[in-house]
């Protein structure tokens, strides 16, 4: 009888601590290197916060720390790997070399927009995340919309007209294509452009066309190529052991806010006002924009080749096992999402 008694007072107690861990309460910082006021804020990350929010019941509160609060832009993987933020929002580019697969979505002429190509390229990035990135979880993969060149004086519609210029590329691919076409990659991340252009020590930014607004540089560079040329991969990176250490009540809810869907979810609002500023400008009579001649998209076109060649042997060196098989299925992914190049 003692046995039954002390039986059911132990399945008691499990019972109770079962529903402690159900209803676990956890807050996390999540950081990021833009203002507040920006798009990918406001119609991103802020409602996917509040969707967490909402479907844990209140249990995961996810406190946001925009414009480098925290942390430089560049250092967002290490903050989120070491623990000092639990979620980063990581532009692998601004580390030259370290993340050679992402890197793929850095090459020019192959994106159209960010809506369906961020839903391809969060599918395909999973093949090889826990390889690259092991030390975090990756939770949603992104771009914002094809960014362009920017420069303080013109003409700039070959690669030639570069030459010489000292110019803020947004990732390392970019910064590569720079040193190609003779001119000189200045390396500051998108919050210190302004100083930078202001100042003279740059004469072109690398950018989408809302970040010249955000990061108040609309009255500096004021010529502009007319090419959709690049984009950019952001991964949002969350500390392992924040992750492991989630109920798996709450592991599920993050599990359900770290899918394709989401990704394009948060890039579609940044998306549509990256192309509104680009139509807004283009009737701006302080800002003038150039259209390469055929023998200049040709001369555009060849760089992209020898981009192409170049990020393969880096991921094979990083261990891809079929770089250019790789690359083939990013872009049939893209081209079946619609946001391949066109």
């Amino acid at each position: 009888m003692k046995a039954v008694r002390w039986t059911a007072v132990s399945a008691l107690a499990l019972s109770a601590a079962a529903t402690m861990a159900s209803a676990q309460e956890v807050t996390w910082a999540f950081s990021h290197w833009v203002p507040p006021q920006s798009e990918v804020q406001i119609s991103g990350f802020e409602p996917w916060v509040q969707s967490i929010n909402e479907a844990s019941d209140g249990r995961i509160q996810i406190d946001v720390f925009p414009a480098q609060q925290l942390g430089s832009a560049p250092d967002h993987y290490d903050m989120a790997r070491d623990g000092i933020v639990d979620i980063g929002f990581v532009n692998p580019g601004y580390q030259a070399g370290r993340f050679p697969i992402i890197a793929a979505a850095e090459l020019p002429f192959l994106t159209s927009n960010a809506t369906g190509a961020s839903r391809a390229l969060h599918e395909w990035y999973a093949q090889y995340a826990a390889q690259e990135m092991p030390d975090v979880h990756v939770c949603l993969v992104h771009l914002h919309h094809p960014g362009a060149l920017h420069a303080t004086r013109g003409p700039i519609a070959g690669p030639e007209d570069f030459a010489g210029m000292n110019i803020r590329p947004p990732q390392a691919t970019i910064a590569r294509m720079i040193s190609l076409m003779g001119a000189s990659p200045v390396q500051v991340p998108a919050p210190e452009m302004r100083a930078i252009l202001s100042s003279g020590g740059a004469d072109a930014t690398v950018s989408p066309w809302d970040s010249l607004r955000l990061f108040g540089v609309e009255d500096v560079v004021t010529h502009h190529l007319d090419l959709p040329l690049y984009g950019v991969a952001f991964v949002y990176a969350i500390n392992q052991a924040s992750y492991d250490g989630l109920s798996d009540e709450n592991r599920a809810v993050i599990d359900e806010h770290c899918t394709p869907e989401w990704s394009e979810r948060i890039a579609t609002g940044w998306d549509r006002v990256d192309v509104a500023a680009y139509e807004r400008l283009k009737t701006d009579e302080a800002h003038t924009f150039y259209t390469p001649d055929a023998a200049q998209m040709e001369a555009w076109q060849a760089l992209a080749v020898q981009l192409r060649g170049e990020w393969a042997e880096a991921a094979g060196t990083a261990g891809l096992a079929d770089p250019e098989g790789a690359l083939a299925d990013l872009v049939s992914r893209l081209e079946a999402a619609g946001g391949a190049y066109e």
